[in-house]
């Protein structure tokens, strides 16, 4: 059974990658510091998935901490890197710790897989690295524009690293750009849970549906769009989570064109956020109270994918539909709601 260290395995997006992996046939690693996450999802991952993985508290810019896990597991076939702060707006605010985090992570995660002759990695990039593109739907020969926000330089950096890293011969990495990651899983027993106020646009809109928020903002209005909010692709997280187990067996099966390879990960289709909110209205028959505000800095007017490198090469296609997103998301949201009570 290959073996898989994911970090960063309790997150949203991480968790149900587990879950995938697992009933894929892999065993699987996980290591997460919690500071965005709960410990309660390893026993809803065991709850649909059959096998509770081996779970490691653990901070990765802590290198000794880190350097430990590494000896007493040995090694790993494929790392997937999930573990990063991804707060876009927050990034905005508080640069410099997002630089400090993600990016010495990284460097700690890179030096100890060496070390172990670990040298197979899957990481967690993001479309924020094509900043404003040139052409729609982007591609991924776009070229990297000046990061909106300190996250996205971050994911540049990183993606910069690791290719230079590949450059030497040891090691061989897939990057995916996630474009917007949302919904949950469909029993209900996974999904996002950000910390106080939600940074991104599903979970702050369950919440504001069922109460937890006063009010729903849309960032803009003038937007050069169809009804002039922001354009994105919104991707269902087990679509997501699917991408990483084919990129997985891809670096295993030894089949990639480069040693460093790199994917857009979304659905094709751009969706602005009216339309967002109108088919979580007309699917889940709730209606929101939200207003038409300013535009936020760090936001690009449209960004949708071209993901037909990943449909070919990683034989990995989107198939929830949008219905599929706001379905589970509300159904998530609702029973958080009846756990805190």
């Amino acid at each position: 059974m290959k073996r898989i260290l994911v970090t960063g395995g309790l997150g949203f997006i991480g968790s149900h990658t587990v879950v995938e992996l697992q009933q894929a046939g892999f065993d699987v690693v996980i290591i997460d510091n919690l500071c965005n996450s709960q410990a309660f999802i390893l026993d809803r991952i065991e709850m649909i998935s059959g096998h509770k993985p081996v779970f490691y508290q653990t901070d990765m810019c802590d290198k000794i901490k880190l350097t430990e896990l590494f000896k007493n597991e040995k090694t790993f076939d494929v790392v997937i890197h999930f573990a990063a702060l991804k707060a876009v707006g927050e990034s905005v605010r508080e640069p410099l710790k997002y630089f400090q985090n993600n990016l010495s992570s990284l460097m700690n995660l890179m030096d100890c897989m060496a070390q172990a002759d670990c040298n197979k990695l899957v990481f967690s990039s993001s479309a924020t690295v094509y900043g404003f593109p040139d052409e729609l739907p982007v591609k991924e020969t776009a070229p990297f524009k000046k990061a909106l926000s300190a996250y996205g330089s971050t994911k540049q950096v990183g993606e910069d690293m690791i290719e230079k890293v590949c450059a030497t011969g040891s090691m061989k990495a897939i990057a995916l750009r996630y474009f917007n990651p949302v919904g949950a899983h469909e029993s209900g027993l996974m999904g996002e849970l950000p910390n106080g106020v939600p940074n991104n646009l599903m979970p702050y809109l369950t919440q504001a549906a069922i109460g937890k928020q006063k009010s729903l903002t849309v960032y803009g209005n003038d937007y050069p769009t169809k009804d002039g909010s922001c354009l994105r692709d919104y991707i269902h997280v087990v679509d997501l989570a699917k991408a990483h187990v084919k990129s997985c067996q891809r670096l295993i099966d030894d089949v990639a064109a480069d040693s460093y390879e790199y994917f857009n990960v979304g659905t094709g289709n751009g969706i602005s956020v009216v339309e967002l909110i109108q088919e979580f209205e007309n699917t889940n028959a709730v209606k929101l109270d939200y207003t038409l505000g300013e535009r936020r800095q760090g936001d690009a007017p449209e960004l949708y994918a071209d993901a037909s490198k990943a449909n070919e090469a990683l034989q990995w296609k989107a198939e929830k539909t949008l219905a599929d997103m706001v379905k589970d998301a509300w159904r998530w949201e609702q029973n958080v709601a009846e756990m805190e009570k």
